[in-house]
């Protein structure tokens, strides 16, 4: 029973984080420049906090795949750059061990 409220309860509070950042921003008729901008960093800076305690514990297969995702960003989109550096990971965890 516990674990069940522990789930209810962390999808209520993600769906508050969520509707309460639609609300604050419907209220402005135009978005200050300001505002936007730290919004544009948001994905940057959430991928930094994902990606950074894996480079500090990571292993050569992890470095190899996080460097082919990367570069795959630089050209491509976002559902590439993961396919990338989720295949690039499972096959160099079958062969590296």
């Amino acid at each position: 029973m516990t674990t069940i409220l522990i789930i209810l309860a962390g999808a209520v509070l993600t769906y508050l984080t969520r509707i309460g950042g639609h609300l604050v921003l419907s209220r402005f008729e135009n978005i200050p420049p300001r505002v936007e901008a730290a919004l544009d960093a948001v994905p940057a800076a959430v991928l930094t906090t994902l990606v950074a305690p894996e480079l500090l514990s990571a292993g050569p297969a992890e470095i190899i795949a996080l460097l082919a995702a990367g570069l795959v960003a630089l050209k491509r989109g976002m559902l590439e750059m993961f396919l990338t550096g989720a295949i690039t990971l499972i096959v160099l965890r079958q062969f590296m061990g």
